[in-house]
């Protein structure tokens, strides 16, 4: 385990040396993240295991954290209280990523080889994430069909010139 939090890492490097990464990251540090919140305050926090399963290296463990988001019925703030397990197979290609075994999501490195620990962390909050954001109260079955009800319950706007022609007929 290290003592500090490294900006970037060489997951290949550390999963020879089979380290483990345990920490927190502030929200308003992950770039990608802050913008989806409502409030950066919070904190990340995961544990993060690198090491070999044959010839690939991977990275499994967890990460959490309780994000502000905006509720997209009503717009009030939601609380999402997430906690991810982790399970990356670190590839350099996408042909490579395409042929993980299935518990493994491809961590696609660049020509550099080295990441960032935030953006693993924040690709798995980002993964966590809902498309669409909405309270339970919100998210209720019976909120389209009253809609529709409502609107075949209205009188046909026409209808009071079918009455009239009939009337003038």
């Amino acid at each position: 385990m290290l003592d500090r939090l490294p900006d970037l890492i060489d997951p290949l490097e550390f999963a020879e040396k089979r380290r483990r990464i345990v920490g927190s990251i502030p929200l308003n540090k992950m770039d990608r993240i802050r913008d989806m919140v409502l409030n950066g305050e919070g904190e990340a926090k995961f544990d993060l295991e690198f090491k070999k399963e044959g010839r690939r290296a991977v990275i499994s463990g967890w990460v959490e954290a309780n994000l502000l988001l905006e509720c997209q019925c009503c717009l009030e703030p939601l609380v999402w209280s997430m906690r991810d397990e982790v399970h990356l197979g670190v590839v350099s290609s996408i042909d490579e990523g395409n042929i993980l075994p299935e518990p493994l999501e491809p961590l696609l490195l660049d020509e550099t080889g080295l990441i960032g620990v935030a953006d693993i962390v924040a690709d798995e909050l980002l993964l966590a994430i809902p498309a669409i954001p909405q309270h339970s109260h919100c998210a209720s079955p019976n909120t389209e069909t009253e809609a529709e009800t409502n609107t075949d319950s209205r009188e046909n706007p026409f209808a009071v010139l079918a009455r009239l022609k009939t009337i003038r007929n």
